[in-house]
């Protein structure tokens, strides 16, 4: 058998363009995306990318902020490497071309952000930052990278040796295809589509995640979901995200009759931690009341926020009356395959980068416009990696599985699995809510369906969202306290003494059965 790319990076948000774009050209790299290349969550990032090059800024504070808004539960190792690097990749991308805003001085705009003690925002074509970013990346790629499109990657080929040599995938025709790789990076995001409100691309529902999960990967912090303020909110449904940086040009939070919703909640007000301005948000909306964000101070507001613009008024809303409906939704996972700064994840050959991976530098709630220096950071320090290595002759050869002949599960409805998880496993969770939610996802047992082979592109799709579903429930059922992305009503405080230095693993013996194991690790306070 031959191992046909050095290189298979599984993704195509700014951790796996960034990576295969450094790759050397002698290596040979193979993209794989389930849907179109600009088709990710960071293509679609509004807000920018947070790194310490104002005036008044110096890394030590951007690394307080990371720390207040992770609630201590950070690595600060990763912290540290990661802040401290961010103003040199900004430097670089800068350098390449107009792909961030900048003033008349020719000095890079900074926006502020929730949580932010300074402004350090950069951001690219006004609100359209990720897409700059992604498409200045594409051009990057050299010709040793191949891009697939529409190939639903489902399964890790492990060999003999546990070591992942590559993985099985079907293609839109329903035929399967194996790709085999000395390295195979998993960079496939995270899991917003889990919930009925969600700022995520409709293609973010966790499949990279739930593979190694089943090849038998450490998965950790599952239970921290940063649910995101303000999402545009008509008729009962999100319709797309109204970035942060709107509140830093000075919305303000309001109720019908104009009332501000933050003032005496918290220091910042309408800017601080975004666990704490959805939870007020979600708290008015449970009261009956719509919440508002009020525009109406915002000067050039079309021009400052002109895909917002078009997403407010291609849903029929009119600016000129100063105020966006909004309720909050699913934005990001903290959590994720554990990882070192290099990628590497417990299993072999197997890598994670992006929001796929949890490195730990977002700790318990992601720092506003952290997410994407994160995955500029580890695509380039994976690349510095791989360009070194020897090349290492491997045993090509994947475990013989046995042959199964099993009855397909049957599975729930597509809204049905997002309807539940956000009303049972959303902004604000108890005790009973998560133990109905563990009985009925238990009742499909996902984790044991041996031979996904037989299953269509969308029943995958929701046997992996089950498989992540799981271990979010679980993990909040385990974790008694609230900390960040993580609120429980009946554990309203949080609890330093029992889980500061405390985070759950989720490990699967042998691909099939759950095993809980719980490791100290060791986290400032």
């Amino acid at each position: 058998m031959t191992i046909n790319d050095d290189v298979l990076i599984l993704g195509s948000g700014i951790a796996a363009l960034q990576l295969a774009s450094l790759l050397n050209k002698d290596l040979n790299v193979r993209i794989l995306t389930k849907d179109k290349i600009r088709t990710a969550n960071s293509y679609l990032a509004q807000g920018g990318i947070a790194a310490a090059i104002g005036e008044h800024d110096h890394p030590s504070k951007h690394i307080v902020d990371t720390h207040e808004a992770g609630r201590f539960h950070n690595n600060p190792e990763a912290v540290e490497e990661i802040i401290y690097a961010a103003p040199r990749l900004i430097k670089f991308i800068s350098e390449q071309g107009s792909v961030f805003d900048k003033n008349q001085d020719g000095k890079l705009l900074l926006g502020m952000e929730g949580a932010h003690s300074e402004k350090r925002i950069v951001h690219g074509g006004g609100d359209a930052t990720g897409k700059n970013v992604v498409e200045f990346l594409i051009s990057m790629l050299k010709e040793n990278v191949t891009i697939e499109e529409d190939v639903f990657a489902y399964e890790l080929l492990l060999n003999s040796e546990k070591r992942c040599i590559g993985v099985k995938a079907k293609m839109p025709d329903g035929t399967l295809k194996n790709y085999y790789s000395t390295h195979t990076i998993l960079a496939t995001g995270g899991c917003g589509q889990l919930f009925a409100y969600t700022s995520n691309a409709n293609t973010v529902s966790g499949d990279g995640i739930a593979m190694a999960y089943l090849a038998g990967a450490e998965v950790v912090d599952m239970e921290f979901i940063q649910f995101h303020p303000t999402l545009l909110y008509l008729n009962g449904e999100t319709k797309g995200l109204i970035s942060e940086a709107v509140r830093g040009e000075g919305a303000v939070l309001v109720t019908e009759d104009g009332t501000p919703i933050m003032e005496g909640v918290h220091p910042q007000k309408d800017l601080g931690p975004r666990h704490v301005v959805s939870q007020k948000i979600y708290e008015y909306l449970k009261n009956g009341y719509q919440v508002y964000l009020d525009i109406s101070k915002i000067e050039n507001f079309k021009q400052r926020f002109p895909s917002i613009t078009a997403i407010c008024e291609e849903n029929g809303l009119q600016l000129s009356e100063g105020r966006i409906p909004v309720a909050p939704g699913s934005h990001f996972l903290m959590g994720g395959i554990k990882t070192d700064l290099f990628g590497r994840t417990s299993i072999k050959g197997l890598y994670a980068i992006g929001e796929a991976a949890c490195t730990g530098l977002h700790g318990a709630n992601r720092l506003a416009s952290n997410s994407l220096l994160e995955g500029l950071y580890m695509g380039e320090k994976l690349s510095s990696m791989l360009n070194e290595l020897v090349h290492e002759d491997i045993l090509s050869t994947e475990i013989t599985r046995p042959f199964f002949i099993q009855e397909k599960v049957i599975l729930p409805d597509l809204q049905e699995i997002k309807d539940t998880m956000m009303e049972r496993v959303g902004i604000v969770r108890n005790e009973a809510n998560l133990q109905n939610q563990k009985v009925w996802l238990d009742t499909f047992k996902a984790h044991q369906i041996k031979n996904l082979d037989p299953y269509s592109i969308e029943e995958m799709t929701k046997i992996f969202m089950l498989i992540n579903a799981n271990l979010i429930t679980e993990a909040a059922l385990k974790r008694t306290e609230s900390r960040g992305g993580h609120f429980r009503s009946d554990y309203p405080l949080e609890d330093d003494h029992y889980w500061l230095n405390k985070t759950i693993i989720h490990k699967n013996s042998q691909g099939m059965e759950s095993n809980h194991e719980y490791i100290k690790t060791a986290l400032a306070t």
